[in-house]
């Protein structure tokens, strides 16, 4: 919702290096500036800062982008949050464009309860610190679990005073909300009267990614068989349960480097194992694992470790519900700890170290954990047996990623092993759960468009091409197709950097045409002499704002709001791969001398170089038209055509006097 005007603002005041300098420790070398990669822990500084393509790029981890990019990775922030950031940072006031009313105030209303959320944490954590019973009671039960006074500071931790309205009184006389107060779960009404509903707990706030309160969990200290141990928000415009995971603002730079995400049950597990340094640990608040909170870990790290509770009995129906983390292509492990305890209490038994080296120890492969759980179950009743089998197929066919192709295989083999039967079967029935899936899937999206003819857009959700050719590569025994890269991308990519770096520099003084005039007005759709999609859509967009006189510059796609755009830009800016290379010019020089200007002569090679290839494509074309046609009249036609094709072609090459394809 942010202006383009207040975008151009922002984009024009970045400094690359200021702005990942707030980061990291850079150090001036030659052109370029060097430090420590914050993606990956290393020793030896590869991370590199160009300011004159503004891009970073580390040649560790691979991990590169532009100010916006770094932004969002290192703070695991939106693309409007990151501008909403650097706004701040370089004092742009932010100009929204115009919504309708009722996404205005579902805007005013969100935030209002981050406000009030801001304020009551600001308020629990006071009362915890600075009153008497928040020290005797609140601050006494944290320092007895063990929490130093700064780990209760980083998570904000804070009290609840035992009285009906201590909260309420103190929020509404500053002027808050009754009905936004309710709608937090700060304040309940009864007997209208309005009441604190945390009254002698301590509260947990839970952040968002960024940091902001979204809602409290708020645990009873006195032992009362009718209020539970718990209470929670309600969820409102802002807290979804299912979407959030506790401790996230605190562990994402963490599970970043260390490539792997702890998942915990509760609170204090969380805040425990923090303390102990071992921050890439969230939980999930004793609630069952929802795609959505999947999807959340996906977006810090593919790797997935659960700490359970060694007599947790839960642990059965948990494994049935992690089929959906195989599906999101996460690696999921599993760990026991010992029965009568959890990993707050473990991990303060045993040390930080020793716990570490328990995780390394003991971590089970999820589907084979499931596997053996279920087949110590079933014993030797052969229904059981069936059904089990059934089961662990179904789950394998879930891996249907092209990447985790040998990853399902090794599955396989290992299940058909420990079931003691043939891994072909296997194989077969793994097989059969992917079309039917398949099959549902196709049919509740004709259900929904009322064409049973149609075949289902966007079926990679569920069931992804790839999967469905190492399906039968599978059945055939081979290796999954894959598709080539292709050779001419190169000159494609190149194209659009002639036309960022130099699509407004003159072309010609005879008529002051551009670069991007001489593109744009060639013989042949300028879409048509590109393949990829990602470059056809960047040719558009410039192409759109070329109509309106105004040529964008580099920034605009370098920073655009479509990360795929913006990736594939700061790789095209980065990769001196896609420069013409010398051997190419070679190949392919033109006859012409532009003195200083040597853009104009790259322009001419890459966009002759595009349509020399499209030419050639017209002709083999034509050729396979002329052999399937049995009509003379039409193989004449192809004859003459194959003629004119064959005429361009000269005229291009000995016109410009360079040599192809010998």
């Amino acid at each position: 919702m942010i202006s383009q005007n207040t975008i151009q603002q922002i984009l024009s005041r970045i400094d690359i290096v200021e702005i990942v300098g707030n980061f990291v420790k850079l150090k001036k070398r030659g052109a370029n500036y060097l430090g420590l990669c914050p993606f990956h822990n290393e020793k030896s500084p590869s991370f590199t800062v160009t300011p004159s393509k503004e891009i970073f790029k580390c040649f560790g981890c691979g991990q590169s982008g532009n100010a916006i990019k770094f932004i969002m990775e290192h703070e695991k922030y939106s693309y409007v949050e990151a501008l909403r950031w650097l706004a701040q940072k370089y004092d742009v006031p932010i100009e929204e464009t115009e919504v309708s009313p009722e996404v205005r105030q579902q805007q005013l209303m969100a935030d209002s309860l981050y406000i009030i959320n801001n304020f009551a944490r600001e308020y629990f954590s006071n009362t915890l610190f600075n009153t008497e019973e928040g020290q005797n009671v609140g601050l006494s039960y944290f320092e007895e679990r063990g929490f130093t006074q700064e780990t209760i500071r980083k998570f904000q931790l804070g009290y609840s005073l035992n009285t009906w309205d201590a909260f309420t009184k103190t929020a509404l006389a500053k002027g808050y909300n009754l009905e936004y107060l309710q709608k937090t779960g700060l304040v309940t009404v009864r007997n209208e009267q309005p009441g604190d509903n945390y009254r002698g707990r301590v509260i947990f706030p839970i952040h968002n990614q960024s940091g902001k309160v979204l809602g409290f969990g708020a645990r009873i200290l006195v032992k009362n068989d009718r209020a539970p141990k718990y209470v929670n928000s309600p969820e409102n415009e802002i807290y979804v349960k299912n979407r959030v995971l506790y401790g996230t603002y605190f562990a994402r730079h963490a599970i970043d480097k260390l490539n792997e995400c702890l998942l915990v049950e509760g609170y204090t597990d969380v805040v425990s194992l923090h303390q102990a340094g071992i921050e890439n640990v969230v939980a999930s608040s004793g609630t069952s694992l929802t795609q959505h909170q999947l999807r959340l870990i996906k977006k810090y790290t593919n790797n997935l470790t659960i700490l359970f509770d060694g007599d947790n009995a839960g642990v059965k129906a948990a494994l049935r519900g992690l089929d959906m983390a195989i599906e999101e292509g996460l690696n999921v492990k599993l760990v026991l700890i010992p029965d009568k305890e959890d990993p707050d209490s473990y991990v303060q038994k045993i040390g930080a170290d020793a716990f570490r080296e328990f995780i390394a120890n003991n971590r089970q492969d999820f589907v084979l954990f499931k596997l053996q759980i279920s087949m110590q179950d079933a014993g030797n009743d052969s229904s059981r047996k069936s059904q089990l089998v059934n089961d662990i197929a179904e789950t394998i066919s879930k891996i249907d990623k092209t990447e985790d192709f040998t990853r399902q295989q090794d599955y396989i083999r290992q299940c058909s092993q420990l079931l003691k039967i043939d891994e072909q079967g296997l194989i077969n029935l793994v097989n059969k759960f992917i079309r039917e899936r398949f099959q549902k899937k196709e049919q509740q999206f004709n259900r929904e468009n009322n064409n049973n003819n149609t075949a289902a857009p966007g079926m990679d959700d569920d069931l992804s091409p790839e999967a469905i050719a190492a399906m039968e590569a599978m059945e055939n025994g081979g290796e999954p197709a894959v598709n080539f890269f292709n050779p001419d991308e190169k000159q494609e990519r190149e194209l659009v950097k002639i036309l960022l770096r130099f699509g407004d520099k003159p072309f010609s003084e005879e008529d002051q045409s551009t670069v991007a005039d001489y593109i744009f007005h060639l013989p042949y759709d300028f879409e048509s002499l590109a393949d990829n999609e990602m470059v056809k859509r960047i040719l558009r967009e410039y192409k759109v704002m070329y109509d309106q006189d105004s040529l964008p510059d580099k920034k605009w796609f370098l920073y655009h709001s479509d990360q795929d755009v913006a990736t594939l830009v700061v790789a095209i800016m980065e990769d001196k791969e896609a420069e013409l290379s010398a051997a190419w010019k070679d190949k392919f020089e033109i006859d012409t001398v532009y003195g200083d200007n040597a853009y104009l002569k790259d322009t001419i090679s890459t966009t002759n170089y595009l349509i020399l290839r499209k030419i050639r494509k017209m002709i083999m074309e034509n050729q396979q038209e002329m052999e399937r046609s049995t009509i003379f009249e039409d193989q004449i036609k192809c004859i003459e055509m194959h003629k004119h094709l064959k005429v361009l072609e000269n005229e291009l090459t000995q016109g410009l006097g360079t040599v192809i394809f010998r």
